[in-house]
């Protein structure tokens, strides 16, 4: 007669060494990743400060001077830009440039002096 496994649940199978390797490998790779995007956070903030101020501008003048569609302004960016985002506030005559949860950066269209990058106290 058979005997029957009163325990439903099979037992789990631990890993075996080429999968524990590799995940060991995948742990100490995402922790130096990890590392040297935090070391680098002020450089990397700066450059997206930088890159989404220059979209701005560069949009501002493009659709406000130029007369373009905002999406066809888009054309004009640098390469390395397609994480820049642009809205349109026509109202205030004003484009704004983004990296989502990283950088924001406004142009406003001054009649006389062109497009003009906008600070915090500018209501920006």
């Amino acid at each position: 007669m058979a005997t029957v496994n009163s325990n439903p649940e099979t037992p789990r199978k631990r890993p075996t060494g080429k999968v524990r390797m590799a995940l060991c490998i995948f742990g100490l790779f995402a922790l130096i990743l990890a590392a040297v995007v935090a070391y680098n956070y002020s450089f990397i903030k700066g450059q997206l400060g930088i890159g989404t101020a220059y979209g701005a501008r560069i949009a501002c003048s493009c659709h406000y001077i130029g007369g373009r569609d905002l999406n066809d302004c888009e054309k004009d960016f640098e390469p390395g830009m397609e994480l820049v985002g642009l809205s349109l506030d026509d109202e205030k005559r004003r484009v704004t440039a983004s990296v989502p949860l990283l950088a924001s950066a406004t142009a406003e269209y001054r009649g006389g002096w062109g497009c003009v990058i906008l600070g915090q106290a500018d209501g920006a």
